[in-house]
């Protein structure tokens, strides 16, 4: 489906690719993978026309329909089902020529409909509008209504719509929840044309994907199977490549010996000059680098307290005197406990988080929370309020006071800010770096509880797993909410749902609840909860 010859691009002072060459096969569906900033965006803007390579070429079918997903749709008057029906450009055309056409050309527009399955769209729409997490009462809305991150569902519902030859999808899972990526996950798998996908999400890589393309440096490599086989694949080559290029060390130290040993010998001159031209034809074994990945900190907490750490009774949480976001909360949360909180956007998990972590109050029935309890609480807004001008050695100076600079410098380091980003200002850091300062910087006073709302968000699969290590050696409590189910199944022990206004134990594991998501959308049913949250919210606002 695409062919990619010695392409060569460069700009902002670096070289992103390097003569790089690769072919997709027709339909394949293929995640694209490297460290962030080594150009797998940029890759899309040339694919896309947006940018212009310094040499090499990108060859396409001449009539292949090439697509991304715009970052967020615009706030127009039109609906929303109207938005989405719009995506189809051929369908629209088609039936706005109606209007116009000569008798003798309405047959072919007619066959040209019944061909592409016109009357089916609004259902097709419907639905994938439902696995997003939309609403029947939605569809009719005005897109104005929706926030920014519901317009961005929007543009991908738009381009799975439209059902381009190439599909391009730039972290697909970013803003959606645990229920959508699952849905957009087997959806995928089903997608009738090419794609190419940029993500982080381990399981949607693994079970999405029918190959792997890899980029590194300036190079473009592509491995058959999902994610975990492009690993295994990845470190046995990078096992070989050690391997062979010790022997060849070895052969070239015996190489040069003989010629600084014999070299000056008449009788051995011929010997030594052979050696010469052997030496000079070994090629350089290429080595695959792998760059460091700082760890996570996450303190355990010095002091165990006795358990529980809360305990809820016939608790109801709600915003100012609005209807109860979430009532009938029975829950008992010990110091051990690693929960995952699931449930759709909008069913209350985040509202349970600012409950837990103390800063909204019970209104009706019973909590008994520890006294001495230490809460460390990361959630998206922190990132989003951040001063764009502030650094992080700012941040740390007012965190730690007390300590020396040189303490502070080395506990940013710690945290994978190296010296030269320790007093760069915020709006010049990557998203990832402002997460990792946010995520250490919670946990720094090791908490009793840690509550983290969706902390994978801009970070890459390396430092998901960094992160998922640090959980895992934290000795106290866990609430995790995240749309990275990989995370969640490896570090929560046990299941809460967030549906009908109450939160729950789900009784079951990831994959039950998987199966859970996805009959509910096959019926064709709401998804739980949803909108309350939501609402609640705007009117406290």
């Amino acid at each position: 489906m695409i062919q990619i010859d010695d392409l060569t691009f460069s700009a902002w002072g670096r070289r992103f690719f390097d003569r790089a060459s690769v072919a997709v096969p027709p339909g394949a569906k293929v995640g694209l993978v490297g460290r962030n900033g080594v150009g797998k965006s940029t890759l899309f803007k040339i694919i896309l026309g947006e940018l212009q390579p310094d040499g090499g070429a990108i060859l396409l079918p001449k009539t292949a329909r090439v697509a991304s997903v715009d970052q967020e749709h615009p706030a127009t008057p039109v609906s929303l089902i109207d938005t989405i029906l719009a995506a189809d450009v051929e369908r629209e055309a088609l039936n706005a020529e109606l209007e116009t056409a000569a008798p003798e050309r309405l047959g072919e527009i007619y066959a040209r409909l019944i061909e592409i399955d016109a009357d089916r769209a609004p259902a097709r729409a419907g639905e994938i509008l439902a696995g997003l997490g939309f609403s029947v009462e939605d569809l009719t809305r005005p897109m104005a209504e929706f926030s920014g991150g519901w317009r961005m569902r929007v543009a991908l519902a738009a381009a799975l719509f439209a059902e381009p030859d190439m599909l391009l999808l730039d972290e697909p899972t970013n803003y959606l929840d645990l229920e959508g990526a699952l849905w957009l996950e087997a959806r995928l798998k089903r997608y009738p044309h090419s794609a190419l996908i940029i993500s982080h999400d381990r399981e949607l890589l693994n079970n999405s994907v029918d190959a792997i393309l890899h980029v590194a440096g300036g190079k473009l490599e592509l491995y058959t199977g999902g994610y975990d086989d492009f690993e295994k694949r990845r470190a046995e080559k990078a096992r070989l490549q050690a391997s062979t290029k010790q022997k060849q060390e070895a052969e070239r130290a015996h190489l040069q010996s003989f010629i600084d040993r014999f070299k000056a010998k008449a009788s051995k001159a011929a010997q030594a000059q052979s050696r010469v031209k052997r030496l000079a034809k070994l090629e350089p074994i290429a080595t695959t680098i792998e760059e460091h990945v700082a760890p996570f900190h996450l303190p355990s907490p010095k002091r165990p307290l006795a358990p529980p750490l809360m305990h809820l009774t016939d608790a109801t949480i709600a915003y100012g005197d609005d209807a109860p976001v979430l009532r009938d909360l029975n829950l008992t949360l010990d110091v051990d406990d690693r929960i995952g909180l699931l449930g759709v956007n909008g069913a209350g998990k985040s509202t349970f988080a600012k409950m837990a972590a103390g800063a909204l109050a019970v209104r009706d029935g019973r909590m008994v929370r520890e006294g001495r309890v230490q809460v460390g609480w990361f959630h998206q807004h922190q990132i989003e309020a951040l001063d764009p001008k502030d650094t992080p050695l700012a941040i740390i100076r007012r965190e730690r006071p007390d300590d020396s600079e040189s303490a502070r410098r080395a506990k940013l380091a710690s945290f994978g800010l190296a010296f030269d980003k320790q007093e760069t200002t915020v709006d010049a850091l990557s998203g990832g770096e402002r997460a990792r300062l946010l995520l250490n910087l919670v946990a720094m006073q090791a908490p009793h509880l840690l509550i983290l709302d969706e902390p994978t968000n801009h970070l890459d699969i390396d430092s998901r797993r960094a992160l998922l290590d640090a959980l895992n050696d934290y000795g106290g409590a866990v609430i995790l909410i995240t749309h990275d189910r990989s995370l969640m199944e490896l570090v929560a022990d046990r299941l809460w749902l967030a549906a009908d206004n109450t939160v729950k134990p789900f009784a079951g594991d990831m994959d039950d609840y998987a199966k859970f998501v996805l009959d509910r959308t096959r019926a064709g049913q709401r998804a739980p909860g949803q909108g309350r949250e939501k609402k609640a919210k705007r009117r406290a606002a």
